[in-house]
């Protein structure tokens, strides 16, 4: 289980402090695919971020009983000045895996093919999008965060990458953050909205939507 409990996250400006989010409680059992609805702007990705351990809150406790992956797709976490190759060594020994055992998956599954030898500075955002999925994959997660839906590559790919994710890990958690209402639909057991630094919950995606309609015309 992943526990939210009273998170608050204020940014300071130019113009003085900001409130992102204000006071967010979530709770995110196993298997679970929780789908956070919010407008551009309102805070999902920061949620995601501090859900990762990427980004502390400023007030409040993230208990994770389960391991959570980083945002899929995200690659800036990569040393530019490494290849491919050996930001897949590098991330396998954070987490304690040989690298030999994974490294053929990650380069069929990325299909980046002589540019996993290539400096990563040297890669198309598309490529470190590709390169990152793979790695994700490729280290086994309880919960996989999911910032915006996997838009990796061409109509191929992207369905590749959808079986990879929802079907062959269909027995995952997963918290997908979008300001689409269809992908919260297709993919999610249950949405939440987040509007003003506060996150409403909801047990059905429908009600979830028709308050979302509401509260952003």
């Amino acid at each position: 289980m992943i526990k939210l409990e009273q998170i608050r996250k204020v940014y300071k400006t130019r113009g003085g402090y900001h409130t992102v989010l204000d006071g967010i409680d979530l709770t995110i059992n196993p298997g679970e695919k929780i789908g956070i609805l919010g407008a551009n702007g309102s805070g999902k990705s920061t949620l995601i971020r501090i859900l990762s351990g990427a980004e502390m809150p400023t007030d409040g406790q993230v208990h994770r009983g389960m391991s959570l992956s980083w945002p899929l797709a995200f690659g800036g976490a990569f040393q530019s000045h490494l290849t491919g190759l050996d930001n897949l060594k590098f991330i396998c020994r954070v987490y304690g895996l040989n690298y030999r055992d994974r490294r053929e998956y990650v380069e069929d599954f990325s299909e980046l093919g002589k540019y996993m030898r290539e400096p990563v500075k040297s890669y198309s955002s598309g490529m470190r999008a590709r390169l990152a999925f793979a790695i994700s994959m490729a280290v086994e997660f309880d919960c996989f965060l999911i910032d915006e839906i996997i838009s990796v590559g061409d109509a191929r790919f992207h369905a590749k990458c959808e079986n990879e994710l929802f079907v062959k890990r269909k027995d995952r958690a997963c918290v997908l953050v979008s300001h689409q209402a269809k992908n919260i639909r297709e993919y999610c057991t249950r949405a939440v909205v987040l509007k003003g630094g506060k996150l409403t919950c909801f047990d059905t995606i429908d009600s979830a939507y028709a308050y979302y309609k509401e509260v952003t015309g």
